[in-house]
């Protein structure tokens, strides 16, 4: 019986929040109407001459009062909203609305994780804040010929900066030249080559250096700057593999005969390992994505302390592609470090993992009723740490921004970052059923659990305030750069602040000149009953005067 009548209850609530969803309209004017029509019995046009009679002899001073009253009133509000605002981030009145409000309408504060863990605040304290902005090579980087050209030749814009390109010359300069390359004529062509900022120069060069003898940095450059597809590419890699391992083989037995020998063996060691991950990337975007797992893997074992290749980046990618998840959750225990997190590949291929197990059944509206469970309670924590890290992500891999083609640079939780990650991992989001309906419905709500002012942290050092100043030179300029979304102010302390300088305005005038203020308050109220007049006497005027006659004495 209980049950029978709470789900009468519940249906009846369901048919009022359905009622004043749709139907709000026809409400109002069945009750402007319904009060037209009982104008007589409820004494309305009495009453309105009453008003109207009371307002005529309502002296200036009336008028100064109210305004005067309504200034201070106002003000008194702005001045709480904004003590709220900057003590909890959030506007009191707002809060309010979405929390008391907003339920009894049949909305759902989509944005609000319930119960989240802030227990680590502690932990907080103890971490250094990061001052500096350092730009990484980008992991998943595309192929200027192959990728970058073909794009500048469909739509004529080039996707990579002067300041991206420079940082990729210096890079290249560090790790594949040494001080040894003047006794190798091939190698001493390929130095002045990696310096050259005309892409036709260096592609000469790098032709005139094989004429010479087998270079495999020669043919790294061919392969990225000459080679029009990927297929093309992966032939001068496998080229460039040959002469790699052999330049490698010799230096390696000759690393322990000196510096200049040393410096040699690390940089054929800096070419070995370029040239490996990109035939594992070659493999990648041709379709052969368990070869481009295995090289990878091999490549990590041959290799394993050149971490600064971020080579963990490209598995974790390949085995999404795969849908091997268990292979992602062991690549991830390895290299997720709880404190501070090498990458948003990381943090969000994480959260993917986690949401993945209950976003195919999950409900905000079942959620907001019933609460998270500990599966969600899980995914939206991992959401929220994935956010606080690198909180441009959500709108790229929400589709509510464009993205375009991934820098060869990026700056750690800045916008190239996200660029970079959405590129390649949106359609993985996507291929999990509910995994972006889940983050649509909590990333937002990161922002709230983080320490007001921002530049506290939450779960990990306070966001690095040279993101923006930095993205702006890695990213091209016809892309708008994204800024760290800080907490702009609420409508409701915009609105107090607007209603407060209007009443303020209102009280001084009005104090200086009283009877002209008194004639223009009259003469408002007028004009905002004409209206209403107006439809008045035409529904008069249509009515049959016998039916209008009968429904007034009801």
């Amino acid at each position: 019986m209980a049950e029978a009548g709470t789900g009468f209850l519940e249906q009846l609530k369901s048919c009022i929040v359905w009622s004043w969803t749709y139907l709000w309209t026809l409400w109002f004017f069945i009750m402007l109407f319904l009060v037209y029509i009982l104008r007589v019995p409820l004494k309305i046009n009495d009453n309105l001459t009453t008003v109207s009679m009371f307002l005529n002899t309502l002296t200036p001073k009336f008028y100064v009062a109210l305004t005067g009253t309504s200034s201070l009133i106002s003000g008194l509000i702005l001045i709480f909203e904004w003590w709220y605002f900057r003590k909890y981030g959030t506007s009191f009145i707002e809060q309010v609305s979405v929390s008391h409000l907003r339920p009894l309408l049949g909305g759902v504060d989509n944005n609000s994780p319930n119960n989240s863990n802030t227990s680590n605040g502690d932990s907080d304290s103890n971490r250094q804040s990061v001052s500096e902005c350092k730009v990484w090579r980008n992991p998943l980087n595309l192929f200027r010929g192959a990728e970058y050209n073909r794009y500048t030749w469909v739509t004529g814009r080039e996707p990579l900066t002067y300041y991206d390109m420079n940082l990729s010359a210096q890079d290249h300069q560090t790790f594949f030249t040494c001080d040894t390359d003047h006794l190798r004529p091939a190698d001493a062509i390929m130095q002045k080559a990696w310096r050259e900022r005309n892409p036709q120069a260096r592609i000469s060069a790098a032709h005139e250096a094989l004429e010479l003898n087998e270079c495999a940095t020669a043919y790294i450059l061919l392969a990225e700057e000459e080679a029009t597809t990927i297929v093309e590419a992966e032939k001068l890699f496998k080229q460039a593999l040959k002469a790699g391992e052999g330049c490698y083989r010799r230096s390696q037995q000759l690393q322990h005969h000196g510096a200049q020998y040393e410096a040699q063996h690390r940089r054929d060691t800096n070419v070995l390992v370029y040239i490996k991950r990109r035939l594992a990337m070659c493999a990648r975007k041709l379709g052969r994505t368990r070869e481009a797992v295995k090289m990878m893997r091999d490549l990590m074992k041959e290799f394993p302390l050149l971490s600064m290749f971020n080579i963990h980046e490209n598995l974790l990618e390949a085995l999404l592609e795969l849908q091997a998840y268990a292979d992602v959750q062991a690549v991830l225990a390895k290299y997720d470090d709880i404190s501070l997190p090498k990458s948003a590949t990381i943090c969000y291929t994480a959260a993917l993992l986690k949401a993945r197990a209950v976003s195919d059944k999950f409900s905000p509206e079942a959620a907001s009723r019933r609460g998270l469970s500990t599966a969600e309670m899980n995914a939206v924590e991992a959401i929220h740490r994935a956010v606080e890290f690198n909180p441009h992500v959500p709108k790229y891999l929400l589709e509510m921004k464009s993205l375009i083609l991934p820098p060869e640079h990026i700056l750690k939780r800045g916008d190239s970052e996200a660029i970079a990650y959405a590129f390649f991992h949106l359609q993985h989001w996507k291929r999990v059923e509910g995994a972006l309906n889940l983050l649509h419905c909590t990333w937002e709500g990161t922002f709230r659990m983080i320490p007001y002012p921002l530049e506290k942290g939450h779960l990990f050092y306070p966001y690095p305030i040279c993101t923006e100043t930095a993205d702006r030179e890695l990213l091209p300029s016809f892309h708008e750069v994204s800024v760290y979304p800080k907490k702009e102010l609420p409508f409701f302390i915009l609105f107090t602040a607007g209603l407060c300088s209007f009443t303020a305005m209102l009280a001084l005038l009005t104090h200086q000149f009283p009877e002209l203020m008194g004639v223009f308050a009259k003469a408002f109220l007028s004009t905002l009953f004409a209206p209403l007049n107006f439809v008045m006497e035409k529904v008069e005027s249509i009515l049959p005067s016998s039916l209008w006659h009968q429904l007034t004495r009801i």
